[in-house]
This record gives C-alpha cells, sequence and structure tokens, in this order.
C-alpha cells in the first residue's frame, strides 16, 4: 500500500490527513487492494452497494445500460478518484450501475459501513474523512448537473458544443484534451456515435473546431 500514498494523499476522502496516518486510516475502514485487467468489472450491476472505491492505478468508467442494453457512460475516473459512494452511502441494496476498468487498473475498497461508523477506538480520523464525504458528494452532483444540462440540449450539435465549450472554460484555454474516445465521449452525451462523428466533420470543416482523437480547439461557435 505504501507504494500508493502519494495517489491517496490526492484524493479527496483523504484530504488533510498525514500521510503517515493513512496505514491506519486504512486498516480502520478495512481496506482493501484489487487489480482488475482492462476491460474486466470492478462491480457489475446488481452488485451489493457495500464498498466505497479508490482508483490507484489506471482508467476506470462508471456505466449504466438500459433494458435495452444502451450504454451510458456517467464518468471517467482517474488514480486519485472516488467511485460508487453516493450509491454505497444512500442505502441501496444493490448498484445500479457498473464500474469497468478502461486500462489495466488497481484499485482501493474501503467498507462503507466503517466508513459511516465511529471504530472502538474512536479514531480522530473519523470527523474529517465525514467532512470529506460531503463535500466530494456535493462537487459530484455538480458534475451531474452540467452532464443534465448537456443531454438536455435539442440536437447532437448543441450537446457536442455545450460539452466542448465548459471544457475550455473549465481548462482555462480554446485548446484542450478531453478523456474521452468518439465511442466513449457519444455514450457520455447520450448520442449516436456517427451522428456526432458526422456533426464533428461538420464543425471542422466551417472552421468552428479543429480536432485530432481527443484533442479539440475552438475557434469560432456559431
Amino acid at each position: 500500500m505504501e507504494d500508493f500514498f502519494e495517489i491517496l494523499s490526492r484524493c479527496p476522502l483523504f484530504d488533510g490527513m498525514e500521510e503517515s496516518d493513512l496505514d491506519s486510516m486504512i486498516a480502520c475502514l478495512n481496506g482493501k487492494t484489487m487489480d482488475v485487467p482492462k476491460d474486466s468489472p470492478v462491480f457489475l450491476e446488481g452488485t451489493p452497494a457495500r464498498f466505497v472505491g479508490v482508483v490507484l492505478s489506471g482508467i476506470v468508467q462508471v456505466v449504466r445500460e438500459d433494458y435495452y442494453g444502451n450504454r451510458s457512460i456517467m464518468t471517467i475516473l482517474k488514480p486519485g478518484e472516488l467511485f460508487a459512494e453516493a450509491f454505497s452511502f444512500a442505502g441501496l441494496e444493490a448498484l445500479p450501475v457498473s464500474v469497468i476498468a478502461v486500462s489495466d487498473s488497481t484499485v482501493l475498497l474501503l467498507d462503507c459501513r466503517r466508513v459511516l461508523t465511529s471504530c472502538a477506538a474512536s479514531c480522530h480520523f473519523h470527523s474529517l474523512l465525514m467532512k470529506n464525504l460531503v463535500q466530494e458528494i456535493a462537487k459530484k452532483n455538480l458534475t451531474l448537473s452540467r452532464k443534465i444540462r448537456y443531454m438536455s440540449q435539442k440536437s447532437t450539435k448543441e450537446k457536442l458544443l455545450a460539452y466542448l465549450s465548459d471544457q475550455a472554460k473549465q481548462q482555462g484555454s480554446p485548446e484542450f484534451v478531453i478523456p474521452y474516445d468518439r465511442q466513449a465521449l457519444a455514450d457520455y452525451l447520450g448520442v449516436e456515435r456517427s451522428a456526432m462523428s458526422a456533426e464533428i466533420s461538420k464543425l471542422k470543416n466551417t472552421g468552428q473546431i479543429d480536432t485530432k482523437g481527443s484533442w479539440f480547439c475552438l475557434k469560432q461557435i456559431q
């Protein structure tokens, strides 16, 4: 676990904690690591909602599928980021989403019951842990609100431009790299990949954007 202390120190859940305290904290929360090969599940939909996850290495994505198997990417997570916390602490019996490794990954799983309940030793970590948890869930809600705004746009072009505009604002530059490939971006925005690719080509041909792979440059929005 010591190999991942630098990553854990950047995790919002452990904000304000000393690196020297992480071993005790993780033991208190019954933490365990899990190696997950590329394209394999960390959790599948229907799995008991008992754990909070932290990405230690690699990349994972949170995916929801409807009755017909249509996939929607909720978010993509990098080292130091949390997943499944909202579902676990909401008291759900089963997860409504799947968590899949995009690349070979290592994750840390923490028992949510240990997070919510102070241990017998009444360790001083828990009050700070709960404060960090509430803040992180609030931030995730804001992120979800942005996605709802993208998806509420009427056309594929409007959804795409709303997302790209926000990325430019967040990164403070008209040039930026997004965390999605074309298929993943289409899944995130809830549109057909072919329709989205056609809109990207039109925007590029009219000089409104430039793009290559995950790199985009906004030139003019009409």
